[in-house]
């Protein structure tokens, strides 16, 4: 059930009741505006992962800053996303099963939208749910360039895989899927280069290796928020893939020489308990912020440190003389923000220490 917004324009961020997601609105719209600056002039297209936001208004404020499109993780937040409006998107994944598939299929009615594949099963089931609903749908062939997840290996069997999609009657073979994902959160930039150098290689290779077999790749995309300088100065990615670049989150600020992209996501929490000495306990726990990437930062706040949490709670630890007020809110910079909005219904956007706008999380939960 979706909640009630837990704000109205024109209030106080005081005044926001609690747990509440928060988003900075001058921070949200000068990390658009620094990445479409830093893309300028390369010829490299940003093609802006939804994952992260789950908001059609988000998408609809990327591409009017020059994002081609969106990409998704699931058919799910596809569909919320087309519905929308949103007139270009790629599930950077693998979707299997004729259900979800027959879903998929029926967006392209009504949206220009992709698919990856690293097996020909796969294809041979994308084949049939395009032909069923009669319509052709683009496929890009997912290639593993050390991430060890999904992917085809890169060279001669990614292009058999390519030639199988050019070869169908409603495919069209889009191009390749080179994301390396745990780069993104390599803590020096010289392990991040190196990574991206590797599948920068990889992907090279097997671009080359589709000319040879007279198959153009109009496509190569990846990268990330931690590493898409990388991809762009490679020469070989066209579309990159930054999803966290717009809210930023704990994790992103322990990499050393940080892409300049500023903190706009946060959790609004109030102290609900004084009643130990030197500990406050806030009433946002698991259930109101990811910790799978460790726990958040308390915001400007330097005498705190968020040392626990359970389902209801976030138990805080303070230095001498820095002990909040019971009631007192506070904002904290969120371990991993993908997941952490994905907790929340609303985003309560702020400028001026006032509510400026509510925006719904709109593909909450769509992970099917």
């Amino acid at each position: 059930m979706m909640q009630p917004p837990p704000a109205q324009p024109g209030m106080r961020i005081a005044e926001v009741d609690t747990p509440a997601l928060i988003l900075d609105l001058d921070a949200f719209e000068a990390n658009l505006d620094h990445l479409a600056a830093q893309l300028q002039g390369t010829g490299v297209r940003l093609r802006a992962h939804a994952k992260t936001h789950k908001s059609p208004v988000i998408a609809h404020l990327q591409m009017a800053r020059g994002a081609i499109g969106q990409c998704v993780q699931k058919v799910a937040e596809a569909e919320v996303l087309a519905w929308a409006g949103v007139p270009d998107i790629i599930v950077t994944n693998q979707v299997v099963g004729a259900q979800k598939l027959a879903r998929l299929a029926a967006l392209a009615r009504i949206t220009r939208i992709a698919i990856c594949a690293d097996d020909p099963r796969q294809v041979a089931a994308i084949e049939a749910a395009a032909e069923a609903a009669g319509v052709r749908i683009p496929v890009l062939v997912e290639i593993d360039v050390g991430m060890g997840r999904c992917g085809i290996d890169a060279g001669p069997d990614a292009v058999a895989l390519a030639k199988k999609i050019a070869g169908s009657r409603h495919l069209e073979f889009r191009g390749l899927q080179a994301y390396q994902g745990s780069a993104q959160h390599m803590r020096t930039p010289e392990a991040r280069a190196d990574a991206v150098s590797h599948a920068a290689d990889l992907s090279r290779r097997t671009v080359e290796q589709l000319r040879q077999q007279g198959l153009d790749c109009p496509v190569v995309g990846g990268a990330g928020t931690g590493t898409f300088a990388h991809e762009v100065a490679s020469g070989v990615y066209t579309e990159v893939q930054c999803g966290s670049y717009c809210f930023m989150d704990a994790d992103y600020a322990r990499n050393t020489d940080a892409p300049g992209f500023r903190q706009a996501l946060f959790v609004q929490a109030t102290v609900m308990s004084t009643s130990q000495p030197g500990i406050a306990v806030l009433d946002a726990g698991l259930k109101a912020l990811s910790t799978d990437s460790g726990f958040p930062l308390v915001w400007e706040r330097p005498g705190l440190t968020f040392v626990g949490a359970s389902d209801e709670h976030g138990k805080m630890t303070c230095a001498d003389g820095s002990t909040p007020e019971l009631g007192e809110k506070l904002l904290l910079v969120p371990g991993h923000c993908d997941p952490t909005v994905d907790r929340y219904d609303w985003y309560v956007g702020v400028r001026g220490g006032r509510v400026e706008c509510l925006w719904p999380v709109a593909a909450r939960g769509a992970f099917a």
